[in-house]
This record gives C-alpha cells, structure tokens and sequence, in this order.
C-alpha cells in the first residue's frame, strides 16, 4: 500500500484539502506544500501495518469505501493508505 502523510492535526483543514491530496502526482519521498499544509509520499507500507496501527487506542481508523482508501490519525498526521492496483494483462 502507498502510504501519503498529511502533516496536521485539523481535521477540518485535511478535509478541505483531501481531494487535492489524492489527487496530485508524487514520487515516493517528494514532498510538497497543499494550502499551506505539509504533504509527502512516504514510500510503500506493509499489509499488516494498517492492523497494527488500528489496535492503538490513539489511532482514529477511517475508511473511504467510495475510493477504496484506508485514513489513520494519530498525533500530528494523517495517513492516506491507498491499496496497490491490480495490473491487468493485455
């Protein structure tokens, strides 16, 4: 899973930017500003991460069904988990 950070702990602000986020092109590590907000790609996480953050009484777990994206919060961040696509063969 692509993991991107959002550096703020307003969920009012993420949620503003939210679709911008999603929606920019990063390299894995590039970071970038979005509304005065720190954005970056933080590289690939394991599967079993998403479970091991979401047993933590700190982490907020929320999901975006309609894109197929994992949220966590915790601290000073937000994490957008977007899953691997599926390569199709031609």
């Amino acid at each position: 899973m692509k993991c991107i950070s959002v550096y703020t702990d307003k969920f009012e602000l993420f949620s503003d930017i939210f679709e911008e986020v999603i929606n920019c092109e990063l390299e894995e590590n590039e970071e970038k500003e979005v509304d005065g907000i720190t954005v970056s790609h933080s590289g690939q996480v394991p599967e079993h991460y998403l479970e091991r953050m979401s047993v933590k009484p700190e982490v907020v777990v929320m999901k975006d069904k309609s894109l197929g994206l994992t949220i966590l919060q915790h601290g000073k961040v937000f994490e957008i988990l977007v899953p691997e696509l599926e390569s199709a063969s031609v």
